[in-house]
């Protein structure tokens, strides 16, 4: 609701993972999908066909979420953001580590909403000496992850005048809209969080950090699902579908 505000939905029905409910002849149930916090696998059940939808997931450890649980499904409908052999996510507790040899303050680029919070969490276990400033639109969804029990350590909402009296080991959170408004900004290093190569580009440092499967981890579900058939969305499953060629059936939805 704090998201989308006005553009939420005006009912909520509140599920639990793995309790089954019927929607016009359709038995639903969600499964924890490890991408953010209450994220989930919808499992469908009609006519005796299982189908298993991933929206976005990842199998990477998140202390900041319920990690994924699989479920054998008949179909898999799975997002293949980076469904290419090309794309292989580096260790992220390896990539949040260069944020050590960093010295000057950074400014670091992430989204608002899961992202920002694992963050937190991981810049506190694993670079202790930094000092975390988090942008006032964040807060709220910060605040959120806290009450349900998930302990990020320690935070500060920013402050303009801590930022500017100190110059060292300083980390100031921002969302992706004030991260390019800074495009020239000084006394910084500008570093964002994400997956995307195109996005690292620009950037001083390069930090791989991603909330999505890559094709190792796509393989890895298919694997442990073993559906009949895989159903692609949300970016290309041509390589999957070449992967697999006559061994398993790969429908392109987009």
């Amino acid at each position: 609701k704090h998201r989308y505000k006005k553009f939420a939905a005006g009912d909520f029905f509140i599920k639990s993972y793995k309790e089954t409910f019927n929607l016009n002849g359709v038995e639903i149930s969600f499964y924890p999908a490890g991408h953010i916090l209450g994220s989930a696998l919808v499992l469908m059940e009609y006519k005796g066909v299982k189908y298993l939808y991933t929206g976005d997931y990842k199998l990477e450890e998140d202390s900041t979420c319920e990690p994924i649980e699989f479920i054998k499904a008949d179909v898999l409908i799975t997002e293949t953001t980076f469904a290419n052999p090309a794309t292989e996510h580096p260790d992220a507790i390896a990539e949040i580590k260069k944020l050590n040899e960093v010295k000057p303050n950074i400014m670091l680029g992430s989204y608002a909403l899961g992202k920002s919070q694992r963050l937190i969490s991981m810049i506190n276990q694993h670079c202790p000496q930094k000092r975390i400033l988090v942008h006032h639109s964040i807060i709220p969804f910060v605040k959120i992850y806290e009450q349900f029990g998930v302990d990020l350590g320690n935070y500060e909402v920013y402050d303009r005048k801590v930022m500017k009296n100190n110059q060292t080991d300083m980390i100031y959170i921002v969302p992706p809209m004030v991260y390019h408004s800074y495009i020239k900004a000084i006394n910084v290093v500008r570093i964002f969080a994400t997956g995307w190569k195109h996005l690292q580009n620009n950037n001083e440092v390069q930090l791989y950090i991603s909330d999505h499967v890559d094709w190792k981890a796509i393989l890895k579900t298919i694997e442990e699902v073993e559906p009949k058939e895989v159903w692609t969305t949300h970016g290309s499953g041509t390589q999957l579908q070449s992967h697999f060629a006559s061994k398993l059936v790969v429908k392109l939805l987009n």
